[in-house]
């Protein structure tokens, strides 16, 4: 495998792990700060006592706030650290690692008191109100963390990068080094001489 692939790839895994390292504490996150749903059982399965209340409609914008956070945290860094050469890996890596960060991050944050609620729901009568765990309703909500991510690379590396060169050595325009090799330089020309040799 060339260096350039063997290069993108290593990009692409270390974005993607770093990324999916940060699901889980998302999801601790998410769990601490959602407001409580309450259930009603009946027949043995819970309905939510108030589907249209600030709870479900909470938990799933606290959701998409934590995890549109954490997208600009990640696109943020991958410009700043990334060189150029890696964009393709970089995004790549955005998009994959946010993907599988925010599914961690849904899990992790559903399954925290899981069975203690599926034990209460099991064993209460029938118009007992319990408290459940953080859920998603609207799982589109699941792709705001690599496209946030990816969106604000691309805004940067667009907007920036002409602003500010990151790889250092490189000339930007109108600097002195930009002049094409092979043009006559004037400066450096030897004084003419006539056919005898002889100075003008």
């Amino acid at each position: 495998m060339r260096a350039p692939a063997v290069r993108a790839l290593r990009t692409w895994i270390v974005t993607c792990v770093l990324m999916v390292i940060l699901g889980p504490p998302a999801g601790l996150l998410w769990h601490a700060v959602s407001p409580h749903v309450r259930y009603v059982v009946v027949g043995g399965a819970p309905y939510p006592a108030d589907p249209e209340g600030p709870g479900p409609i909470g938990t799933d914008m606290r959701f998409a706030l934590i995890t549109a956070g954490a997208g600009l945290l990640c696109g943020a860094v991958a410009y700043v650290l990334g060189g150029r050469r890696n964009d393709v890996a970089l995004l790549l890596g955005l998009a994959a690692g946010g993907a599988a960060a925010a599914y961690l991050a849904w899990r992790t944050g559903h399954h925290i008191g899981l069975d203690s609620y599926r034990r209460a729901v099991r064993h209460a009568p029938d118009g007992r109100v319990v408290t459940g765990v953080p859920d998603l309703r609207a799982t589109g909500i699941l792709t705001f963390w690599p496209i946030v991510a990816v969106a604000l690379y691309g805004v940067l590396e667009l907007f920036v990068k002409r602003l500010v060169p990151r790889d250092a050595g490189e000339p930007g325009a109108g600097e002195p080094d930009e002049v094409v090799r092979g043009e006559l330089d004037l400066q450096s020309a030897p004084a003419r001489r006539d056919v005898d040799g002889r100075e003008p």
